[in-house]
């Protein structure tokens, strides 16, 4: 028999915030290039990554985050410039001091072990993959229970907030209380947009914000709204209803969608 194949020790840091959201290195290594480039389209490229790929993360980081990763300013051809806030440059500097310490550990492990399959049985991760664009983490602020549904309040910071209805069965599965912490997951697709600011409608969900990116598509288009605080919100529309509506980058605007369009995930 040939002499078996070594085995190598690898594996994954992800650095947690104090409410348990997980940086990993691909979103590091886009903070360091907005830090350096100053500038969101030469940070994508940079990092390798599109245009948009680089805004969805910086608003994902930045809506999971009690304070904004990343800031934006108005004017320029495509947005604005980009900065790095405090916040941001203390979680890049952790993360590569933790990366360089979590190597040096892995090597003298590495050393240590006789087959990695002695404890892969005993190590499991497990990480949530959703298709929901929209990514919300906050505090249950209220919890108003009824015959078969309950309504959950939301704070997502920026002084707004988020209702959603679940059953009681799934209040009572997720253990929602008030002061707890939760995700809130939306569907871009399920986001109404008005230019009108004072609209009122039956959705039980309104944000308003001002419309910092347009992505046109083939048929559709990709609008996000700013909604200050770091915060945003996308949403998904027809190329023909932007048109209609007369939407452009810098115009106040607000977001609809029903309470029953909000995923809840206990945190």
């Amino acid at each position: 028999m040939g002499e078996a194949r070594r085995a190598s020790l690898r594996g994954n840091l992800f650095l947690l915030s104090e409410d348990q959201y997980a940086f990993t290195a691909a979103q590091i290594q886009l903070l360091q290039a907005i830090e350096a480039c100053g500038s969101i389209s030469a940070a994508a490229k940079k990092a390798g990554i599109s245009y948009k790929t680089a805004w969805d993360r910086v608003d994902a980081m930045n809506n999971l985050s009690d304070r904004p990763l990343v800031l934006r300013s108005a004017g320029g051809a495509r947005g604005g410039g980009t900065a790095i806030t405090d916040l941001g440059r203390e979680i890049i500097r952790g993360f590569l001091a933790l990366e360089e310490e979590h190597e040096n550990f892995l090597q003298r492990l590495g050393t240590r072990l006789h087959s990695i399959g002695d404890i892969a049985n005993f190590i499991r991760s497990e990480s949530v993959k959703t298709s929901a664009r929209n990514q919300f983490r906050g505090e249950v602020v209220k919890v108003t229970p009824g015959a078969v549904n309950a309504e959950v309040e939301l704070r997502i910071g920026a002084g707004q907030s988020l209702v959603a209805i679940i059953t009681n069965d799934s209040l009572q599965a997720l253990g929602l209380k008030v002061g707890a912490s939760a995700l809130a997951l939306v569907k871009a697709s399920w986001v109404l947009l008005s230019r009108d600011t004072e609209l009122q409608t039956s959705a039980r969900n309104k944000l308003v914000g001002v419309v910092s990116r347009i992505a046109v598509g083939a048929v559709n288009s990709d609008l996000t709204l700013d909604l200050g605080g770091g915060k945003s919100i996308s949403a998904v529309i027809t190329n023909d209803s932007v048109e209609n509506l007369g939407l452009k980058e810098g115009d106040s605007a607000c977001a609809f969608f029903k309470a029953s369009s909000v995923i809840l995930m206990a945190d």
